[in-house]
């Protein structure tokens, strides 16, 4: 009672105080109690400043009640920093500007929440950057980087992010507000702080800022005077723990003019490393080493065409070179690969390849949260750091002790600076014994060589508790002595660095149940929901806008910018549910239903997120959990079942044109849509005259066969035969399309086949969640297509998100059923099928239609980029001379999702991020090319603009002599 009546005048005493956000709800605490680490801290609220006096305000609150404060970025910390016990104060919602860019000065005055990214656009018209680039610099904050004094591969050039800071508009735990700075008079601003700089002389020269990447505890090196008595630089690092940071400025570097990078290949990670002093020699940008494990995960889980061709090697280094011009950076990387000790050698100057290398490396911090095994990998051991000259010894012994304690991890890292990442699989289920057991080990190894246990990330919750390993007891009394002037009452973020945590104290996922597998097989998770929801380690990259890059996660952010709308907030919240302590209602819970609500099941996580989370199947499976034996909502009915309502309507004919002519009626079409838990301003879709299949029956008999069985042999040497999959959408509401494919597969020299029967894969039953009765048309439909598949006969489906129901979903929701398998392996894209090599191809039989007269703005489905990726699409309108620009991000209606009531601002604002823009910049006659059925509805609904699918694009250029024979 005492607690809830503290929370209670502290939740009123911010309310009243700050114009922000103040939110103290059970689903905000769940997406802020964790960040990017193993632990699970549940905030009493969460505040959203809107700028720095909202923050003071909340600050001066907090003090006066003896409440604990953790300032928080990204939440991409790996070390446990950004999660507390008290106030989280989020930054990066609204308190996330540049203020100020200098171009002559080279600096930048930012506020605490701004995203790197952000500052990085903004220097580079200036021929500027920010030099520090984490991996996840897309997302991350600079006063996060600031708190953990982040680096990456760029720091061996231009440093860590103390070196790159001028001064800090701080206020500490006391309230007192100051600019930090550098020179003389700079520690006046901290009473104290002088004199215990004099105390300690000895002790801050010999113990700390040995080497550059000894990041663990305080670096109070900046602060002797040989350095130049820099304050700011010594509060970087920090980890908010004896300073709030409100803004700062930073110095920015010029950005490289023609960097080109060479990858050299050793027949593993620690004679890589011995390479590295050599290297270093060359005055590199960045030496990064790569496992060939981890770029095999990389190959398994992007595909084979994400991976360049590399030298040989079982490690690499990446070593990046600058120069002023081209010619004179490949001068530089020729030298160096010339002292290399190795043969194996490449070179990729700027450009798609040297692009693609570097995003293996920028995905690492995710791909590496599993091991090449496929176990979950966790952090804890993230970054240590040695000396460079000791990296490659240091690395054999540490292979040694993960032996001993038999774990199993993908080094990487930054090389160059002599830092090390590394998650290990870690027995995490059931207790943090097996972690405290390799921690201690680790530190000791670690220190033996004169290393820290951070080399970018912070020492947190993972490590602050091993510090006296590598640290005298005077050099920890020192950090205890430095944060009392700062924070003698142990107000910020405590817990860590001073004080400290135990190392297994707060784990996340030993105190989370198992929840098993109800619906879908969850096969790559061990049979478990919990284990794949704890898929998601936080890096946060669906808090990103990666649509530059051609990722499409996550939507709903993008639109609303809220943690709750992140996949990785959503992640947080089922942990929580498997957790049972905050989100304690079950499957029904209103905190589950709030996260899940605006999720479009667009799948985009499953292939864009590093780790590999599926939201849209985790979704599926807790709706059906929540509703099973249970009354739904109605739009689980209407939508759900569309293809029944579909097929009824469409099965007599005459009726859908009555149907059709009434719902053209607008307030009676309004009326049907809110009945229908449908938002009233849509549009009710079309249905067809006449369904695809009873045409083919009725009149396709010289184009197709329809059949029930495979054709006899003699039939199919004539005439290789395909299977022609018409899936609901396109049979009763868009038949032009698979009548438009039977044309272009004829041309292709295919005899074409039709099932006999209906083939429902279930799409709508599994997004509303429905799974029984999803199998159910599963099961039928391995009656019907099975025969062919087994038979060696392609499958060729037209819509998208059905035919990744057969590619994906089908094998989980049926995994003891060998014939999923079997249709799964047999199921292309019409652009797959065309661009395959024969025989499945159609090799010399077919010449890819003249598009060359076509511009097209082509919305790749979310389902299509997810699971089976829109590579072969793309080779085939370029083979075919279009001109097109692709687009990246949903279309925003997403099957249901933007139909039913609720959704359809947010569908809107998706639809805005990239789509609506795109046609509204379109030129007059210019193609929008969209394979999916949702994305063309909504281009209809919001723009008035009629999409094509693939099909018809290419039936519509088929030379005549040929339409005429198809």
């Amino acid at each position: 009672m005492a607690t809830a009546t503290a929370t209670d005048a502290l939740v009123a005493g911010l309310r009243s105080a700050v114009r922000g956000e103040v939110d103290d709800s059970a689903r905000r605490r769940a997406e802020f109690s964790t960040d990017a680490s193993n632990y699970r801290v549940v905030p009493r609220v969460v505040v959203f400043p809107h700028d720095e006096d909202d923050a003071l305000a909340a600050l001066s609150v907090a003090r006066e009640l003896g409440i604990p404060v953790t300032s928080r970025g990204a939440g991409t910390s790996v070390a446990g920093n950004a999660i507390g016990p008290g106030v989280v104060l989020d930054w990066s919602r609204h308190v996330n500007r540049v203020l100020e860019l200098d171009p002559e000065a080279r600096t930048a005055r930012i506020q605490p929440g701004t995203v790197m990214a952000t500052l990085q656009r903004e220097s580079a018209p200036h021929g500027l950057r920010f030099g520090p680039d984490p991996s996840t610099w897309t997302r991350a904050t600079l006063g996060g980087m600031i708190g953990n004094n982040a680096c990456g591969p760029h720091a061996v050039a231009y440093g860590r992010t103390s070196d790159n800071v001028i001064s800090l508009d701080v206020v500490d735990g006391t309230g007192r507000r100051f600019t930090a700075g550098a020179g003389a008079g700079a520690l006046d601003a901290v009473p104290g702080l002088d004199a215990l700089v004099r105390a300690n002389l000895s002790t801050i020269r010999t113990e700390l800022g040995r080497f550059g990447r000894q990041v663990s505890g305080y670096s109070l090196e900046h602060l002797l005077p040989e350095r130049g008595t820099d304050l700011a630089k010594a509060l970087v690092g920090t980890e908010g723990t004896v300073v709030t940071v409100l803004g700062a400025t930073v110095r920015l570097v010029p950005t490289a003019a023609a960097p080109v990078l060479v990858v050299l290949g050793y027949p593993d990670m620690a004679v890589a490393a011995d390479d590295v002093p050599a290297l270093l020699a060359h005055a590199p940008l960045a030496i990064e080493g790569m496992d060939a494990r981890l770029v095999d995960v990389v190959r398994r889980v992007r595909g084979a065409a994400a991976v360049p061709d590399l030298p040989e090697g079982g490690g690499w280094l990446f070593v990046e070179v600058g120069g002023e011009t081209l010619d004179e950076a490949l001068s530089t990387a020729r030298a160096l690969a010339a002292d290399a000790a190795t043969d194996a050698v490449g070179l990729f100057p700027p450009g798609p390849e040297a692009t693609a290398m570097w995003r293996i490396r920028a995905d690492g911090a995710g791909l590496a949260g599993r091991t090449s095994s496929g176990a979950q990998a966790w952090p804890g051991f993230e970054d240590s750091a040695v000396p460079p000259e000791h990296l490659g010894t240091y690395l054999r012994e540490l292979s040694a002790l993960m032996q001993r304690h038999d774990v199993d991890g993908m080094a990487y890292g930054h090389f160059g600076d002599g830092c090390v990442h590394l998650r290990l699989d870690m027995p995490l289920e059931d207790s943090g014994g097996p972690l405290r057991s390799f921690m201690e080990d680790a530190a000791a190894l670690v220190a033996s060589h004169g290393g820290s246990l951070s080399g970018e990330h912070g020492d947190g919750r993972a490590r602050s508790e091993l510090l006296p390993v590598m640290y005298s007891p005077a050099a920890i009394g020192l950090f205890e002595q430095f944060k009392a002037l700062l924070d003698p009452k142990d107000l910020l973020n405590p817990g860590v660095l001073v004080r400290p945590r135990p190392i297994d104290a707060d784990l996340r996922r030993p105190a989370a149940a198992r929840l098993g597998a109800v619906g879908f097989s969850f096969a790559h998770d061990d049979g478990d929901l919990t284990t794949a929801v704890h898929r998601c380690v936080g890096v946060g990259k669906c808090r990103a806008d990666n649509t530059a890059a051609g990722d499409f996660m996550c939507p709903s952010y993008q639109a609303t910018h809220d943690e709750k709308d992140t996949t990785r907030g959503r992640a947080r919240v089922l942990q929580e549910l498997a957790n049972g302590r905050l989100v304690s209602r079950g499957w029904s819970a209103p905190e589950v239903r709030e996260s899940l609500d605006l999720c479009l099941a667009c799948k985009a996580c499953s292939s864009d997120c590093p780790a590999g989370v599926d939201m849209a199947q985790y979704k599926s499976e807790v709706l059906h959990r929540a509703y099973r034996h249970k009354l739904r909502p109605v739009s689980h009915y209407v939508l759900g079942w569309l293809p029944r309502w579909t097929r009824l309507v469409t099965s007599v004919p005459g009726v859908s044109s009555l149907v059709n002519a009434a719902l053209r009626i607008r307030p009676l079409a309004r009326t049907v849509l809110r009945a229908g838990g449908m938002d009233p301003r849509r549009q009710m879709v079309t249905f067809a005259d006449r369904p695809f299949r009873a045409w083919a029956r009725a009149e396709g008999r010289d184009q197709v066969v329809v059949a029930g069985t495979p054709p006899p042999a003699e039939r199919a040497a004539r005439r290789p035969p395909v299977l022609l999959w018409t899936d609901s959408f396109s049979d009763s509401l868009a038949p032009d399309v698979p009548r438009a494919a039977v044309a272009v597969l004829r041309a292709a020299g295919y005899e074409v086949i039709v099932p006999d029967h209906d083939a429902c894969c279930g799409l709508t039953w599994i997004t509303t969640g429905q799974l029984d009765g999803a199998k159910d048309r599963l099961r039928h439909l391995l009656g019907v297509l099975a025969p062919f598949a087994v038979n060696g006969i392609p499958i060729v489906g037209l819509e998208p998100s059905c035919t990744a129901v057969l590619r994906s979903d089908l094998k989980d929701l049926l995994p003891d059923d060998p014939r999923a398998a079997a249709v799964a392996r047999a199921t292309h894209t019409l652009a797959e099928l065309l661009t395959a090599p024969a025989p499945i191809g159609p090799g010399d039989r077919w010449t890819v239609p003249d598009l060359s007269g076509v511009t097209a703005v082509v919305q790749p489905h979310c389902h299509h980029h997810a699971v089976m990726t829109w590579t072969a699409d793309r080779t085939l309108l370029r083979e075919a001379g279009a001109q097109f620009s692709e687009l990246a991000g949903c279309c925003g209606l997403a099957g249901n999702f933007g139909m039913e009531a609720g959704h359809y601002d947010v569908s809107v604002a998706v639809a805005e991020h990239a789509l609506l823009p795109a046609l509204r910049a379109a030129a007059p006659g210019d193609v929008y090319l969209a394979d999916g059925f949702s994305c063309r509805t909504q281009a209809d609904h919001l723009a008035g603009v009629q999409g094509v699918h693939l099909a018809q694009l290419l039936a519509s250029h088929l030379p005549t002599s040929t339409h005429a024979d198809a």
